[in-house]
Protein backbone atom coordinates (compact mmCIF):
# COMPACT_ATOMS: atom_id res chain seq x y z
CA UNK A 1 0.00 0.00 0.00
CA UNK A 2 1.44 3.30 -0.76
CA UNK A 3 1.17 6.41 1.33
CA UNK A 4 -1.35 9.31 0.02
CA UNK A 5 1.49 11.41 -1.07
CA UNK A 6 3.93 9.23 -1.82
CA UNK A 7 6.11 10.50 -5.20
CA UNK A 8 5.96 13.98 -4.39
CA UNK A 9 9.37 15.75 -3.08
CA UNK A 10 8.70 18.63 -0.43
CA UNK A 11 11.44 21.55 0.28
CA UNK A 12 10.71 22.69 3.92
CA UNK A 13 12.29 25.67 3.87
CA UNK A 14 10.61 26.73 7.40
CA UNK A 15 11.32 26.85 10.60
CA UNK A 16 10.13 26.67 14.23
CA UNK A 17 6.99 25.35 14.31
CA UNK A 18 4.43 26.74 11.84
CA UNK A 19 6.22 24.87 8.97
CA UNK A 20 7.77 22.69 10.05
CA UNK A 21 4.53 21.09 11.87
CA UNK A 22 2.59 21.72 8.37
CA UNK A 23 5.40 19.96 6.57
CA UNK A 24 5.74 17.01 8.53
CA UNK A 25 1.87 16.43 8.29
CA UNK A 26 2.79 15.84 4.83
CA UNK A 27 5.74 14.05 5.20
CA UNK A 28 3.19 10.94 7.70
CA UNK A 29 1.18 11.22 4.51
CA UNK A 30 4.22 10.24 2.59
CA UNK A 31 5.29 13.03 0.73
CA UNK A 32 9.70 12.62 0.40
CA UNK A 33 9.95 16.03 2.53
CA UNK A 34 13.55 17.85 2.35
CA UNK A 35 14.18 19.89 5.46
CA UNK A 36 16.91 22.63 4.13
CA UNK A 37 18.61 24.14 7.11
CA UNK A 38 21.07 27.15 7.22
CA UNK A 39 24.42 26.20 8.75
CA UNK A 40 23.33 26.87 12.56
CA UNK A 41 20.04 25.12 11.93
CA UNK A 42 16.23 25.44 12.66
CA UNK A 43 16.14 27.07 16.60
CA UNK A 44 13.59 24.16 17.33
CA UNK A 45 16.33 22.14 17.59
CA UNK A 46 17.71 23.54 20.81
CA UNK A 47 14.34 23.56 22.70
CA UNK A 48 13.39 21.32 25.53
CA UNK A 49 15.33 18.34 27.19
CA UNK A 50 17.60 16.43 24.36
CA UNK A 51 20.35 13.81 24.78
CA UNK A 52 22.74 15.47 21.97
CA UNK A 53 23.76 18.68 20.89
CA UNK A 54 20.76 19.93 18.27
CA UNK A 55 18.49 17.41 18.77
CA UNK A 56 15.79 18.99 21.42
CA UNK A 57 12.45 17.13 22.19
CA UNK A 58 10.48 20.19 20.60
CA UNK A 59 12.47 19.61 17.08
CA UNK A 60 12.41 15.72 17.19
CA UNK A 61 8.21 15.74 17.62
CA UNK A 62 8.00 18.09 14.58
CA UNK A 63 10.17 17.01 11.72
CA UNK A 64 10.31 13.19 11.84
CA UNK A 65 10.24 11.77 7.87
CA UNK A 66 12.19 14.28 6.94
CA UNK A 67 15.84 14.75 5.25
CA UNK A 68 18.20 16.88 6.11
CA UNK A 69 20.15 19.38 4.44
CA UNK A 70 22.38 22.07 5.30
CA UNK A 71 22.38 24.73 2.70
CA UNK A 72 24.35 28.35 3.31
CA UNK A 73 22.79 30.33 0.70
CA UNK A 74 24.82 33.07 1.16
CA UNK A 75 27.89 31.25 0.06
CA UNK A 76 28.92 30.33 -3.94
CA UNK A 77 28.28 27.34 -5.16
CA UNK A 78 24.54 27.13 -2.96
CA UNK A 79 22.47 28.59 -5.61
CA UNK A 80 23.34 25.86 -8.28
CA UNK A 81 22.02 23.88 -5.52
CA UNK A 82 19.01 25.21 -4.79
CA UNK A 83 17.78 25.57 -8.75
CA UNK A 84 18.58 21.62 -8.87
CA UNK A 85 16.40 21.25 -5.44
CA UNK A 86 13.93 23.38 -6.80
CA UNK A 87 14.07 21.53 -10.19
CA UNK A 88 12.90 18.38 -8.92
CA UNK A 89 10.80 19.65 -6.71
CA UNK A 90 6.75 19.39 -6.31
CA UNK A 91 6.86 21.94 -3.41
CA UNK A 92 8.26 24.56 -1.79
CA UNK A 93 7.32 25.90 1.57
CA UNK A 94 9.23 28.85 3.62
CA UNK A 95 7.94 30.83 6.68
CA UNK A 96 10.41 33.72 5.94
CA UNK A 97 9.35 37.12 5.48
CA UNK A 98 9.35 38.05 1.16
CA UNK A 99 11.72 40.61 1.52
CA UNK A 100 14.77 38.17 2.92
CA UNK A 101 13.35 35.40 0.81
CA UNK A 102 14.20 37.62 -2.32
CA UNK A 103 17.17 39.07 -1.12
CA UNK A 104 18.53 34.64 -1.28
CA UNK A 105 16.53 33.85 -4.19
CA UNK A 106 13.79 32.34 -3.00
CA UNK A 107 10.85 34.51 -4.43
CA UNK A 108 8.01 33.23 -6.24
CA UNK A 109 9.21 35.00 -9.28
CA UNK A 110 12.54 33.66 -8.77
CA UNK A 111 11.31 29.82 -7.96
CA UNK A 112 8.54 30.04 -10.68
CA UNK A 113 11.60 30.72 -13.71
CA UNK A 114 13.23 27.58 -12.48
CA UNK A 115 9.98 24.97 -11.79
CA UNK A 116 6.87 27.39 -13.19
CA UNK A 117 4.32 23.74 -11.90
CA UNK A 118 5.99 24.19 -8.36
CA UNK A 119 3.82 24.81 -5.58
CA UNK A 120 5.14 27.80 -3.77
CA UNK A 121 3.49 27.91 0.04
CA UNK A 122 4.51 31.24 1.87
CA UNK A 123 3.35 31.03 5.85
CA UNK A 124 3.43 34.56 6.94
CA UNK A 125 1.86 36.37 9.98
CA UNK A 126 -0.58 38.71 7.93
CA UNK A 127 -1.92 38.50 3.89
CA UNK A 128 0.28 40.78 1.86
CA UNK A 129 -2.90 42.66 0.94
CA UNK A 130 -3.27 45.06 4.56
CA UNK A 131 -1.47 47.45 6.45
CA UNK A 132 -0.34 44.79 8.72
CA UNK A 133 1.96 43.11 5.83
CA UNK A 134 5.08 42.35 6.64
CA UNK A 135 5.38 42.47 10.36
CA UNK A 136 6.80 39.22 12.12
CA UNK A 137 4.37 37.02 13.76
CA UNK A 138 4.81 34.33 16.40
CA UNK A 139 1.94 31.98 18.40
CA UNK A 140 1.32 34.41 21.41
CA UNK A 141 0.48 37.44 18.92
CA UNK A 142 -1.93 35.41 16.93
CA UNK A 143 -3.59 34.24 19.91
CA UNK A 144 -3.58 37.89 21.58
CA UNK A 145 -4.59 39.52 18.11
CA UNK A 146 -6.70 37.03 17.01
CA UNK A 147 -9.36 37.17 20.42
CA UNK A 148 -7.94 33.91 21.96
CA UNK A 149 -6.78 35.70 24.72
CA UNK A 150 -9.06 37.94 25.47
CA UNK A 151 -11.47 34.90 25.53
CA UNK A 152 -9.90 33.65 28.72
CA UNK A 153 -11.10 36.71 30.45
CA UNK A 154 -14.50 34.98 31.78
CA UNK A 155 -11.80 32.50 33.46
CA UNK A 156 -8.79 35.19 34.87
CA UNK A 157 -10.29 38.08 35.13
CA UNK A 158 -7.74 39.58 31.84
CA UNK A 159 -6.63 38.54 29.19
CA UNK A 160 -4.42 35.21 28.94
CA UNK A 161 -2.73 33.15 26.12
CA UNK A 162 -3.59 29.54 26.42
CA UNK A 163 -0.85 27.17 27.43
CA UNK A 164 -1.03 25.50 24.07
CA UNK A 165 0.62 27.12 21.36
CA UNK A 166 -2.38 26.93 19.18
CA UNK A 167 -1.80 29.42 16.24
CA UNK A 168 0.98 27.85 15.32
CA UNK A 169 -0.93 24.59 15.29
CA UNK A 170 -4.05 25.31 13.77
CA UNK A 171 -2.14 27.33 10.69
CA UNK A 172 -0.40 24.66 10.36
CA UNK A 173 -3.10 22.04 9.73
CA UNK A 174 -4.73 24.94 7.73
CA UNK A 175 -1.08 24.78 5.73
CA UNK A 176 -1.01 21.40 5.04
CA UNK A 177 -4.74 21.32 3.76
CA UNK A 178 -3.73 24.20 1.35
CA UNK A 179 -1.17 22.60 0.26
CA UNK A 180 -2.94 19.12 -0.86
CA UNK A 181 -5.66 21.55 -2.75
CA UNK A 182 -3.01 23.29 -4.24
CA UNK A 183 -1.80 19.95 -5.56
CA UNK A 184 -4.98 18.91 -6.61
CA UNK A 185 -5.90 21.73 -8.46
CA UNK A 186 -2.39 21.14 -10.44
CA UNK A 187 -2.92 17.40 -10.68
CA UNK A 188 -6.15 19.02 -12.84
CA UNK A 189 -4.99 21.89 -14.66
CA UNK A 190 -0.95 21.58 -15.03
CA UNK A 191 -0.63 24.54 -13.23
CA UNK A 192 1.88 25.82 -10.44
CA UNK A 193 0.99 28.51 -8.14
CA UNK A 194 1.83 30.67 -4.85
CA UNK A 195 -0.67 30.25 -2.13
CA UNK A 196 -0.12 32.39 1.09
CA UNK A 197 -1.19 31.02 5.05
CA UNK A 198 -1.30 34.08 6.77
CA UNK A 199 -1.57 33.37 10.56
CA UNK A 200 -4.09 36.38 11.48
CA UNK A 201 -6.35 35.60 9.48
CA UNK A 202 -6.31 31.68 9.49
CA UNK A 203 -7.10 32.45 13.79
CA UNK A 204 -9.09 34.78 13.31
CA UNK A 205 -11.58 32.53 10.90
CA UNK A 206 -11.10 29.88 13.40
CA UNK A 207 -11.73 31.56 16.72
CA UNK A 208 -15.54 33.25 14.71
CA UNK A 209 -16.95 30.10 13.92
CA UNK A 210 -19.00 30.33 17.13
CA UNK A 211 -17.82 33.90 18.03
CA UNK A 212 -19.09 35.57 15.60
CA UNK A 213 -22.90 34.98 16.83
CA UNK A 214 -24.99 37.59 16.50
CA UNK A 215 -22.28 39.75 13.72
CA UNK A 216 -23.14 37.32 11.50
CA UNK A 217 -26.13 39.08 10.60
CA UNK A 218 -26.04 42.76 9.32
CA UNK A 219 -27.33 44.57 11.12
CA UNK A 220 -26.15 42.38 14.54
CA UNK A 221 -29.00 40.46 16.03
CA UNK A 222 -26.52 39.88 19.06
CA UNK A 223 -23.24 40.96 20.05
CA UNK A 224 -20.30 39.12 19.19
CA UNK A 225 -19.63 36.16 21.91
CA UNK A 226 -20.79 32.68 21.58
CA UNK A 227 -22.32 33.17 25.26
CA UNK A 228 -23.39 29.77 26.02
CA UNK A 229 -19.32 28.36 26.21
CA UNK A 230 -18.01 31.73 27.48
CA UNK A 231 -18.93 31.46 30.75
CA UNK A 232 -16.55 30.70 34.50
CA UNK A 233 -19.00 27.66 35.30
CA UNK A 234 -18.30 25.87 32.26
CA UNK A 235 -15.56 23.62 33.37
CA UNK A 236 -14.22 20.44 34.45
CA UNK A 237 -15.94 19.19 37.73
CA UNK A 238 -14.50 17.82 40.78
CA UNK A 239 -15.34 14.70 42.22
CA UNK A 240 -16.04 13.24 45.78
CA UNK A 241 -12.40 11.65 45.57
CA UNK A 242 -10.81 14.99 44.26
CA UNK A 243 -10.75 13.88 40.68
CA UNK A 244 -11.89 16.11 37.46
CA UNK A 245 -14.42 15.00 34.70
CA UNK A 246 -16.05 16.52 31.68
CA UNK A 247 -19.74 15.78 32.18
CA UNK A 248 -21.93 16.95 29.02
CA UNK A 249 -25.82 16.21 29.30
CA UNK A 250 -26.17 18.01 26.37
CA UNK A 251 -29.39 17.77 24.38
CA UNK A 252 -32.99 16.40 25.66
CA UNK A 253 -32.07 12.64 25.78
CA UNK A 254 -28.80 13.18 27.76
CA UNK A 255 -30.66 15.87 30.33
CA UNK A 256 -33.20 13.05 30.90
CA UNK A 257 -30.46 9.81 31.54
CA UNK A 258 -28.46 12.49 33.62
CA UNK A 259 -31.57 12.99 35.73
CA UNK A 260 -31.87 9.53 36.15
CA UNK A 261 -28.33 8.41 36.74
CA UNK A 262 -28.25 11.13 39.67
CA UNK A 263 -31.72 9.69 41.06
CA UNK A 264 -33.70 12.87 40.84
CA UNK A 265 -36.14 11.82 37.43
CA UNK A 266 -38.18 15.01 39.01
CA UNK A 267 -35.45 17.50 38.05
CA UNK A 268 -36.38 16.90 34.57
CA UNK A 269 -39.58 19.02 35.14
CA UNK A 270 -37.65 21.81 36.78
CA UNK A 271 -38.54 24.59 34.56
CA UNK A 272 -34.78 25.99 34.72
CA UNK A 273 -33.60 23.07 33.10
CA UNK A 274 -36.70 21.10 31.22
CA UNK A 275 -35.64 22.58 27.87
CA UNK A 276 -32.59 22.92 25.72
CA UNK A 277 -33.64 26.70 25.51
CA UNK A 278 -34.07 27.36 29.42
CA UNK A 279 -30.66 25.05 29.56
CA UNK A 280 -29.12 27.27 27.27
CA UNK A 281 -30.32 30.90 28.72
CA UNK A 282 -29.12 30.11 31.77
CA UNK A 283 -25.57 28.36 32.45
CA UNK A 284 -24.47 29.36 35.20
CA UNK A 285 -27.24 27.78 36.76
CA UNK A 286 -27.48 24.80 34.58
CA UNK A 287 -23.44 24.09 35.06
CA UNK A 288 -23.42 25.26 38.90
CA UNK A 289 -26.10 22.46 39.42
CA UNK A 290 -24.78 19.79 37.04
CA UNK A 291 -21.29 20.24 39.47
CA UNK A 292 -23.49 19.73 42.42
CA UNK A 293 -24.35 16.73 41.49
CA UNK A 294 -20.94 15.63 40.25
CA UNK A 295 -19.19 16.36 43.59
CA UNK A 296 -21.53 13.69 45.67
CA UNK A 297 -19.81 10.73 43.70
CA UNK A 298 -16.28 9.56 43.05
CA UNK A 299 -14.66 9.79 39.49
CA UNK A 300 -14.50 5.94 38.40
CA UNK A 301 -17.99 5.80 39.76
CA UNK A 302 -19.69 8.66 37.27
CA UNK A 303 -17.51 7.70 34.21
CA UNK A 304 -18.98 4.29 34.42
CA UNK A 305 -22.56 4.97 35.04
CA UNK A 306 -22.61 8.12 32.52
CA UNK A 307 -20.68 5.79 30.12
CA UNK A 308 -23.67 3.20 30.14
CA UNK A 309 -26.01 6.20 30.07
CA UNK A 310 -24.68 6.98 26.69
CA UNK A 311 -24.00 10.56 28.57
CA UNK A 312 -20.91 12.37 26.89
CA UNK A 313 -18.30 12.11 30.03
CA UNK A 314 -15.18 12.24 30.12
CA UNK A 315 -11.70 11.95 32.62
CA UNK A 316 -9.99 15.05 32.88
CA UNK A 317 -6.76 14.36 31.75
CA UNK A 318 -3.38 15.28 32.58
CA UNK A 319 -0.91 14.75 29.73
CA UNK A 320 1.35 12.18 31.80
CA UNK A 321 -1.85 10.02 32.32
CA UNK A 322 -2.38 10.24 28.28
CA UNK A 323 0.56 8.19 27.73
CA UNK A 324 -1.57 5.65 29.67
CA UNK A 325 -4.56 5.67 28.16
CA UNK A 326 -5.97 2.11 27.86
CA UNK A 327 -7.72 3.78 24.28
CA UNK A 328 -4.62 5.37 22.76
CA UNK A 329 -2.57 2.03 23.58
CA UNK A 330 -5.10 0.01 22.17
CA UNK A 331 -5.70 2.28 18.90
CA UNK A 332 -1.31 2.56 18.40
CA UNK A 333 -1.61 5.69 18.49
CA UNK A 334 1.81 6.50 20.35
CA UNK A 335 4.66 4.93 18.72
CA UNK A 336 8.10 3.70 19.48
CA UNK A 337 11.06 4.93 16.60
CA UNK A 338 14.67 3.74 17.46
CA UNK A 339 16.63 6.70 16.21
CA UNK A 340 20.39 6.15 15.59
CA UNK A 341 21.92 8.87 17.59
CA UNK A 342 18.87 9.88 20.29
CA UNK A 343 17.92 5.81 20.84
CA UNK A 344 14.26 5.38 21.50
CA UNK A 345 11.98 8.07 21.05
CA UNK A 346 8.15 8.53 21.63
CA UNK A 347 6.04 9.71 19.07
CA UNK A 348 2.03 10.27 18.48
CA UNK A 349 1.01 8.69 15.00
CA UNK A 350 -0.94 10.43 12.91
CA UNK A 351 -4.89 10.28 14.05
CA UNK A 352 -5.97 10.36 10.47
CA UNK A 353 -6.91 6.51 8.96
CA UNK A 354 -6.83 5.72 5.69
CA UNK A 355 -8.32 2.04 4.84
CA UNK A 356 -6.13 1.74 1.50
CA UNK A 357 -3.26 4.58 1.72
CA UNK A 358 -2.25 4.68 5.59
CA UNK A 359 -0.09 7.54 7.04
CA UNK A 360 3.32 6.39 8.33
CA UNK A 361 6.62 7.99 9.93
CA UNK A 362 8.93 6.80 7.72
CA UNK A 363 12.03 8.19 9.33
CA UNK A 364 12.79 9.86 12.89
CA UNK A 365 13.51 13.50 12.68
CA UNK A 366 17.11 13.79 10.95
CA UNK A 367 20.36 15.15 12.74
CA UNK A 368 21.72 18.47 11.54
CA UNK A 369 22.37 17.92 7.65
CA UNK A 370 22.76 14.01 7.79
CA UNK A 371 21.41 14.04 4.70
CA UNK A 372 23.21 16.34 2.36
CA UNK A 373 25.97 13.62 0.80
CA UNK A 374 23.07 11.65 -0.17
CA UNK A 375 20.75 14.39 -1.33
CA UNK A 376 23.72 15.42 -3.67
CA UNK A 377 24.55 12.69 -5.12
CA UNK A 378 20.58 12.06 -5.54
CA UNK A 379 21.27 15.50 -7.88
CA UNK A 380 23.79 14.00 -9.92
CA UNK A 381 26.94 15.34 -7.69
CA UNK A 382 30.23 13.16 -7.65
CA UNK A 383 32.17 13.17 -4.80
CA UNK A 384 34.57 15.92 -5.76
CA UNK A 385 32.02 18.29 -6.49
CA UNK A 386 30.46 18.01 -2.92
CA UNK A 387 33.90 17.96 -1.28
CA UNK A 388 34.32 21.60 -2.81
CA UNK A 389 31.15 23.29 -1.46
CA UNK A 390 31.75 21.59 1.68
CA UNK A 391 34.47 23.35 1.64
CA UNK A 392 33.28 26.36 0.62
CA UNK A 393 30.45 26.05 3.30
CA UNK A 394 27.97 25.98 0.67
CA UNK A 395 26.54 22.86 1.97
CA UNK A 396 27.25 21.12 5.48
CA UNK A 397 27.41 17.17 5.88
CA UNK A 398 26.01 15.29 8.55
CA UNK A 399 26.77 15.53 12.15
Amino acid sequence: MSAPLEGLRVLDFSTMVLGPLAAQHLADMGADVIKVEPPEGDLMRFIGPRQNQAMGAFYLNNNRSKRSIVLDLKKPGADAVLHDLVRGADVLLLSIRAAAAARIGLSYDAVRAINPKIIYCHVKGYSDDGPYAGRPAYDDVGQAESGVAALQTVLTGEPRYAPNIIADKVTAMQTALTISMALIHRLRTGEGQQVDVPMFETMVAFNTVEHLWGEVFMPPLAPAGYVPISTASRRPFRTRDGQYICALPYNEAHWQRFCAVVGDPALTADPRYSTFAARQSDQPGFWSEVGRRIATRDCEDWISAMTKADIPCGRCNTIDDLLVDPHLTATGFWQTIDHPSEGRIRTAASPTKFSESPAVAARPAPRLGQHSAELLAELGYDAARVAALAEAGAVRLGV
